[in-house]
């Protein structure tokens, strides 16, 4: 049992990795007891490779992750190691109420409840803590913060990639219609930095902060330059279809071998969005007119030669 004079809760919310898994930031529970002399991190952003068929499950979306539970120094060490801040913020709860935060985070975090089945938007590292205080603290616990309300799941979440050239063009050609509703109220607090403000702004029903103190900051993310944005690189494959075209129709013969090859490409990235579309849980994948930019870029450019 816990002593009920000896807790402190606190919400950790670490920076972005370079990792695609860490784009986003994560977020822990750290219980600090005194009476144990114990200083834990719950962290339900476990996951391992090793997992069976790891790569399928992931494509479908049944990667399982799970709560662990780790020395608060452990936990840090990574983030050290890498410089990346983690924020800290410690919550002003009831004794009872640390009781129940720490109770349920051991019970969840035993064997036979450990694991569970991860979504991106639904249910992540950020969106389990923040159930777990809403779950203690209900419809007591409000916030005045509306940071992103409104904005699209894609543009938002492309907030966090556009620097990254590849994975940004393919998000943004696999994400279909789901991503492009608009959030609202507490859909924005599965992204870390989100669930951050919302606990740094929020009350409890007497109006009490439900912060006693924090040392916060928003992420620091770099301007994505020219050119680490695909636009530039749809440019330059339009110029090279172009070239391509006026070459062959100067020869009078068809370079076959580039279109077939394009040609399997776009076969192989609908197969997938099909598969995304019907088959996966993935939450915002499906058919967006986006993936028909670059076979009609490619259509145009030819056309040249095949109306010769």
């Amino acid at each position: 049992m816990f002593n009920l004079l000896t807790i402190t809760i606190w919400l950790l919310t670490c920076t972005p990795g370079q990792e695609l898994y860490a784009h986003y930031g994560h977020t822990a529970i750290r219980v600090e007891d005194t009476e144990r002399h114990t200083d834990l991190c719950y962290n339900y952003g476990t996951f391992s490779f090793d997992t069976d068929h790891f790569y399928w499950k992931f494509v479908r979306g049944e990667t399982w992750y799970m709560l662990s539970v780790e020395p608060t120094e452990q936990f840090l060490y990574e983030y050290i190691v890498e410089r990346r801040p983690v924020y800290i913020q410690e919550l002003n709860l009831t004794e009872s109420q640390k009781i129940r935060i720490a109770e349920a985070l051991e019970d969840n975090a035993s064997p036979e409840k450990c694991e569970y089945l991860y979504n991106f938007v639904e249910d992540n590292c950020s969106t389990r803590p923040f159930r777990l205080l809403k779950d203690v603290l209900g419809d007591s616990l409000r916030s005045t913060y509306t940071g992103h309300e409104g904005e699209t799941y894609r543009n938002y979440i492309r907030r966090y990639t556009r620097r990254y050239t590849v994975i940004d063009g393919l998000i943004n050609m696999i994400f279909g219609a789901r991503a492009d509703r608009t959030m609202h109220g507490e859909d924005r607090l599965f992204l870390p930095e989100e669930l951050m403000f919302h606990i740094q702004e929020a009350t409890l029903a007497d109006g009490t902060p439900l912060v006693r103190r924090s040392r916060i900051a928003p992420f620091v993310i770099r301007p994505t330059r020219w050119w680490e944005s695909y636009f530039p690189y749809l440019a330059l494959f339009a110029l090279a279809m172009a070239c391509l075209s006026w070459y062959d129709r100067k020869r009078g013969r068809l370079s076959w071998g580039v279109d077939a090859v394009l040609g399997g490409g776009y076969v192989i990235l609908l197969a997938l969005t099909v598969f995304l579309t019907f088959f996966s849980i993935h939450p915002l994948v499906g058919f967006n007119w986006r993936l028909l930019v670059i076979p009609t870029i490619h259509v145009c450019a030819r056309l040249p030669y095949i109306l010769r």
